[in-house]
């Protein structure tokens, strides 16, 4: 590999991801095939992890259903930011900037201008492991594992630097730990007065009470 110009991209992220890349294109057909798709695919599989928890606590009461009720939204909003950091750091794709003989697993680069950090991939997979994990320890043991197998896969065939992929992990994980129990409580203040509302029996004033 040849590395051209990276300006703003730590040299051992570069190296790192010659490595990887390197490694990825020795490994068998069928490998680089599953790569190839897994890494579409395990946003889907973090989607559905999610589901099945999230379900699961709908039968609780209004804190459990807070829970199952917002967990999705600070992914989104995570998600929304990533796409921010890109358009502010405008950091060009490994697969344009690192010239290559081999052809990375993933076929082709993103065209010009879809940025590399962070990586919108690995900041959705970390932000739905971790609201998995809030919401069904089991599931989330499943998830945080499978996430992480998302973030690499994005330097495995090609289309991102390691540290896109970290970044993008640690913000999508982050916004969702700390914003999910915030937005939980507050809805969940809510559906307990919407389930048990204060009750204010009302007495028409002309008519007086009879003495007990």
């Amino acid at each position: 590999m040849i590395d051209a110009d990276a300006p703003g991209v730590p040299e051992i992220s570069v190296e790192w991801y010659q490595d990887i890349v390197d490694f990825a294109a020795d490994t068998p057909q069928p490998l680089q095939w599953f790569a190839e798709h897994f890494t579409e695919g395990a946003i889907l599989l973090l989607g559905a992890l999610w589901l099945v928890a999230a379900v699961s606590r709908l039968r609780g009461g209004p804190l459990d259903r807070a829970y199952a009720l917002v967990s999705p939204l600070p992914v989104v909003l995570a998600y929304g930011l990533s796409e921010l950091l890109k358009t502010v750091v405008d950091q060009e794709r490994p697969c344009r900037v690192v010239v290559t003989e081999l052809a990375i697993v993933a076929g082709e680069c993103p065209p010009t201008g879809d940025w590399s950090f962070p990586s919108n991939h690995s900041t959705i997979a970390g932000g739905l492991a971790v609201a998995t994990l809030l919401l069904s320890r089991r599931v989330g043991l499943v998830a945080l594992p499978l996430a992480a197998l998302a973030a690499f896969s994005r330097t495995f065939v090609g289309v991102h630097y390691p540290h896109d992929v970290v970044a993008g992990v640690l913000l999508g994980a982050l916004v969702a730990a700390l914003l999910t129990p915030l937005l939980a409580r507050a809805v969940a203040r809510l559906l307990t007065r919407h389930t048990h509302p204060t009750e204010h029996p009302t007495r028409n004033p002309a008519t007086p009470t009879s003495p007990r």
